[in-house]
Order: structure tokens, then sequence, then C-alpha cells
């Protein structure tokens, strides 16, 4: 009898270990699967992706991680178009730097003027160029890094006008675009520095449906369990 209740014991831990373990590293779990989560990157090679400049995307996978760093343009993008949606993933910095992940790029020859960047960045500070923020727009409301060479979770979320930013499941930074309908106009004081042929834009007028791309910023960074799951 003993014997049968420590089988039926393990059998039962097995079971409910199994039905929590994440997945490993670029693979769903079978909740995200079911939940509708899409993988964008398999940890091997840039299938589905390229730069920004239609060129193939000439850096590494290092250590099954995204490395934008040299890839031959400015962003590796997704050669999908993306509206609303969730988009988590996993980033590791070096002791100095400076990039961003641009979302609803509208026009690829000019990813600068024409989509939103989450800053991702090393440092302290909660300003409009520190991580997790929505660059040049809207200020973190607290630095939730972890510091160089430590992977940091990041949750980038687009509902319409409604954009947000979670570090490591803090929300940091969020936006409502259509609030921001004049001509240069952002969350603080200040101009920023969105233009179109010369004219500074109004963030209500960013397109709600673009590409989702890395920047090279000519720091090596590392991105992994880079998920989407699409808001219809």
């Amino acid at each position: 009898m003993k014997n049968i209740v420590l089988l039926f014991a393990a059998t039962f831990c097995t079971l409910a270990c199994s039905s929590v373990s994440p997945a490993a590293d670029n693979q769903l779990t079978e909740q995200e699967q079911q939940a509708g989560w899409q993988l964008l990157f398999n940890g091997t090679d840039y299938t589905g992706w390229k730069c920004n400049n239609a060129k193939e995307v000439a850096s590494d996978v290092v250590d099954n991680a995204m490395q934008p760093y040299k890839s031959g343009g400015y962003l590796i993008v997704h050669e999908k178009q993306f509206g609303d949606f969730i988009l988590k993933c996993d980033v590791k910095m070096p002791e100095t730097c400076n990039s961003g992940i641009f979302f609803r790029v509208e026009d690829l020859a000019n990813p600068v003027h024409t989509g939103f960047e989450a800053q991702i960045a090393t440092g302290n500070g909660v300003g409009v160029h520190d991580f997790g923020a929505i660059y040049d727009i809207v200020p973190t409301t607290k630095n939730a890094s972890k510091g160089p060479g430590q992977w940091n979770h990041v949750e980038i979320k687009c509902e319409g006008a409604e954009v947000s930013i979670k570090i490591n499941g803090e929300l940091v930074s969020q936006l409502d675009a259509d609030e921001l309908d004049q001509p240069g106009e952002r969350e603080i004081a200040g101009d920023h520095k969105f233009k179109l042929n010369g004219k500074s834009r109004a963030i209500k007028d960013f397109a709600r449906v673009g590409y989702l791309g890395f920047q090279d910023h000519g720091h090596p960074v590392w991105y992994k369990n880079v998920k989407l799951l699409p808001l219809n």
C-alpha cells in the first residue's frame, strides 16, 4: 500500500510540475500556443527577418539570441506588419548601451520619424531617453532595469491609440496617442524629434499599423524569446 501511495504521489508531482514548467528559450509554452501567441524568432537564424533597407541580416545569432549589431541596416525588421498586439522579449545589454525596439514603423526608409521606439539603454535615469521610455515622447516612471549583463523582460502593448511598456513586470510608461494632437507635443515640456518633410508631426497622426524591429545603434544587444500576441 505504501508503495502505491508513493507511486501516486510521484506521478501527481510529475504531472503537476510538467503543467507549469516554462518553455525552453525561443519556444512557446502550451498555454501561449493555446492563447494564440506567435514566435517571431526561432533562436537559430533570421528566418522572417530582414534589414529595413531590404538587405539580408548580416549579423550572427549569438548564444541563441538575436544581435542587431553590424546587421547591415539601421533596423532588423520582421517581414510582417502588426497593428494591435502585445510583444514580449528578453533583452541583455552591455555596460554601455543605447538602442531600441521600434514598432508601428510606417516607412522603412525613415524609421526614425515614422515609428515608435521603446528605449533600450543602460543607466539609472527616468527621462524620455532612458530604459523603458517611449522614446522622446513619454518618460519612464521608474527605471526597472536589472543592469548590464542581465536579462530584462520587456513587454510592449499597442491597442488603438493606447501604448504601454512594462519592464520586468512593472508598468513604466504609457501613452494615449489621441491626446497628443498638436505637432511637436509630447508628455513633457519641449518638442519631440519626429518630423515629416521638415515639419513636426502630431503623435496622434502616427500609423496604427507598421513594422516591428530592433535597432543597430552601435552597441551589441541581445534579444531572445521574441513573442507576439495579436489583439483582434
